[in-house]
């Protein structure tokens, strides 16, 4: 089985990471782990006002902290999966939605894992879902894992 695990470094998939870590898989399972980066937009239309470096020191910045995210928790799996799960990470640039679907194509997963923030229908229409066009543009099942509410058991509202 291969499995595909999307992870942010938020709450929301650490949720997701827990789930997948606390499971016993079938032999000869994989799991990979993917962290999709994008640089933010310039914060002003006169990009000549910038410095030169700007992007590229964005772009690195970007870089490091999705290779910390993707790092720690493939060490977490692997360390609660053990030796019979092989768990690999792949840091990818670019949109969270295309990359996900993009790379679980390329890879042949047979699921996907992602963690959902639990938008309301407002925060949704303006900020868009990653885990609802996963749902809805995957060839292969998606688990979307929510994070309960702690005082009364009950699961998040999506």
């Amino acid at each position: 089985m291969r499995v595909l695990l999307a992870v942010d470094g938020s709450p929301y998939s650490e949720t997701a990471v827990n789930e997948v870590a606390s499971r016993i898989w079938p032999e000869h399972t994989e799991v990979r782990v993917i962290t999709a980066y994008e640089l933010p937009l310039a914060p002003a239309p006169e990009t000549w006002a910038l410095p030169p470096d700007y992007f590229e020191t964005l772009d690195r910045a970007a870089r490091e902290q999705a290779e910390a995210i993707e790092h720690a928790v493939v060490v977490k799996l692997a360390v609660s999966l053990g030796a019979a799960v092989k768990v690999t990470g792949n840091i990818l640039p670019g949109s969270p939605r295309a990359i996900i679907l993009e790379e679980a194509n390329r890879w042949g997963a047979d699921l996907i894992v992602v963690g959902s923030h639990g938008y309301g229908p407002w925060q949704r229409f303006l900020l868009g879902s990653v885990s609802q066009a996963i749902v809805s543009h995957a060839k292969c099942s998606v688990e979307v894992v929510r994070i309960r509410n702690h005082q009364t058991g009950e699961v998040r509202a999506a």
